[in-house]
């Protein structure tokens, strides 16, 4: 009997726990190393708002940060710094 209230219990944890992590999906960040500064940037729904005016302020067609050259990384980089708001996780570990 243990072990059928057992597999049960197995069972639902499994099938719920991936419906745990996807309440907050708006607020999650990824950590993203800027070699240019020598910093940290949390990237989320604010840091794509800004990637989305570099592009369209220099008539770029919509790519993924991470399918960009390291020389269009790097424009990023020097425009994002020169905005208002730029956000740091503050953690200048130099590599």
């Amino acid at each position: 009997m243990h072990r059928g209230y057992l597999a049960t219990l197995l069972l639902a944890s499994a099938l719920a726990l991936p419906l745990a992590g996807t309440g907050c999906a708006e607020h999650r960040y990824a950590r993203v190393y800027d070699p240019y500064y020598h910093d940290y940037h949390r990237w989320g729904p604010d840091e794509d708002r800004y990637y989305t005016q570099w592009e369209t302020e220099h008539h770029m067609e919509h790519r993924e940060y991470a399918q960009r050259s390291p020389a269009q990384q790097k424009e990023y980089w020097d425009w994002r710094h020169g905005q208002s708001g730029h956000d740091h996780d503050h953690d200048h570990n130099k590599h």
